[in-house]
């Protein structure tokens, strides 16, 4: 059984996060989508409100037969151990992005033989990102062309997952 995990911060999920774990469900027999903490960023929404919303956004986007957890205790490649991952998958927005997550790859690799699989961004959602979706939705802006449905709703001033 191949097993990959898709990790990320989801703070929001966005349509360019939807399209590279429905390819990402593609190519694995199991998925794991990791919501994970960075403490090194201000989270707008907690993680248990970051995981449901990932849930909903796939179920909305009618993905099947991923898990969604959360993880903040260790390294990745625990978490990769723990459901016996080969492979994590990112999405690449950007050659910015290709020189930062190239590095943690290696070392990803070095501690676990987990390899790292990058997906190119689509066009139409390579200009989106979670902190851009965040400052937009701050300023009161209308985030609804970059995130599900369910994710809108929820940055809505009177949304239920405003944290």
């Amino acid at each position: 059984m191949r097993i990959a995990v898709v990790p990320g911060s989801f703070d929001p999920v966005t349509l360019g996060h939807l399209d590279v774990i429905g390819r990402a469900a593609k190519l694995f027999d199991r998925l794991h989508v990791l919501v994970t903490h960075n403490p090194a960023k201000s989270a707008l929404l907690d993680v248990d409100q970051r995981v449901r919303l990932v849930r909903d956004a796939l179920a909305e986007a009618g993905i099947e037969g991923v898990e969604v957890d959360s993880w903040s205790e260790g390294l990745l490649v625990d978490y990769c151990r723990r459901v016996d991952a080969e492979a994590i998958v990112k999405g690449l927005r950007s050659a910015t992005d290709a020189a930062y997550e190239t590095p943690m790859a290696l070392v990803n690799r070095d501690l676990a033989g987990v390899e790292t699989l990058f997906l190119v961004a689509q066009p139409a959602t390579s200009h989106v990102s979670s902190s851009l979706v965040r400052q937009v939705a701050a300023l009161g802006g209308d985030v609804s062309p970059y995130v599900p449905r369910v994710v809108a709703a929820a940055l809505q001033p009177e949304g239920p997952a405003r944290g």
